[in-house]
């Protein structure tokens, strides 16, 4: 992991860095950090160093660089880094790539079953690591990405079609899988958060009847739709109220919440603090880290003008006396 961690610290300039290859992102902590709220794409992440906590409703999500995480669909969880220094990586996974991958494999009995969309899995059961090291490199050598970091990331995700977690990798690209009628559902709710959404709605856009619709949506998210929407609804309002002045009250309205008691209930239960003190923490949290991300790439710049003035001086022939 000492190199993966060297490619992370690098080329990872900020909290989060994309890359120059596609659906690849970086990302580094120097602290620990409290719980944030967030939405996970499917998505491949592994930590090269440190470790981190992930909140899916009641179920806890332990991970570290022995292991990786890997989501199937879109869900709302709430992530700390719980050990620092962190650095990991985020690889997005493409559905059509693995379509792709799946005309060559057998068909699996258990494709179509429905299970948690998110899942820690050992890292090495699955020999991902050497191709993710083989990609990162790629960074150290810009102009081989278009020819090489495709076949990389091919080899990623067979790797994950065979691995572990590959019946639930399978689902993302399966149309008929559970997970993907529950997908169409999941997207209807995070199009039409602010709205009331009845189940039997949501059913039929799943394709399946309500009891079943219910049941199943559990089985991937670990909760009810109204607690999904729920969550998308606090996200949405924490996100508006960072990036706006706008009062509490009509973030919540917007939103959805016809009751602001109700909105700054429900915001302090999730957040841990009324709308107002946790925006005031969050932008105060933002700027420290704005600042750490400054005096880390400034001390990279010296260090690097240093080396640069030293590999100068050894091609500078010394002057005769």
């Amino acid at each position: 992991m000492k190199e993966l961690s060297a490619l992370i610290a690098r080329h990872c300039r900020d909290n989060i860095t994309a890359t120059p290859i596609p659906r690849l992102t970086l990302s580094r902590s120097d602290v620990a950090t409290e719980l944030t709220a967030a939405i996970y794409y499917p998505l491949l992440c592994i930590l090269a160093k440190g470790r981190k906590r992930v909140f899916l409703g009641n179920e806890v999500f332990n991970f570290n660089p022995e292991t990786y995480l890997v989501a199937s669909t879109d869900l709302p969880v709430s992530g700390q880094v719980i050990e620092a220094p962190y650095f990991g990586l985020m690889l997005a996974l493409d559905r059509a790539i693995l379509a792709e991958l799946l005309l060559n494999l057998p068909a699996s009995p258990r494709a179509n079953a429905a299970s948690m969309a998110l899942a820690v899995t050992p890292l090495e059961e699955d020999g991902l690591l050497d191709p993710i090291l083989r990609l990162l490199r790629l960074l150290d050598e810009p102009t081989h990405i278009p020819a090489l970091a495709p076949l990389i990331e091919r080899e990623i995700l067979f790797r994950l079609l065979l691995g572990s977690r590959g019946e639930m990798v399978r689902q993302l690209a399966t149309p008929c899988s559970q997970l993907s009628h529950i997908s169409r559902a999941i997207n209807l709710i995070r199009q039409r958060f602010d709205q009331s959404i009845r189940v039997e709605e949501l059913a039929r856009v799943a394709g399946m009847s309500a009891p079943s619709f219910h049941r199943h949506f559990r089985e991937v998210t670990t909760m009810s739709p109204l607690q999904f929407q729920k969550q998308i609804r606090l996200q949405e309002a924490r996100r508006r109220l960072l990036a706006s002045a706008t009062d509490a009250a009509s973030v919540g309205f917007d939103v959805g919440y016809e009751s602001p008691s109700q909105f700054n209930r429900e915001y302090r239960r999730m957040f841990g603090a009324p709308p107002g003190r946790d925006i005031v923490q969050q932008r105060l949290k933002l700027r420290m880290n704005e600042s750490r991300s400054r005096d880390r790439n400034a001390g990279r710049t010296i260090l690097e003008s240093a080396q640069d003035g030293n590999d100068f001086d050894e091609h500078v022939p010394a002057s005769s006396s």
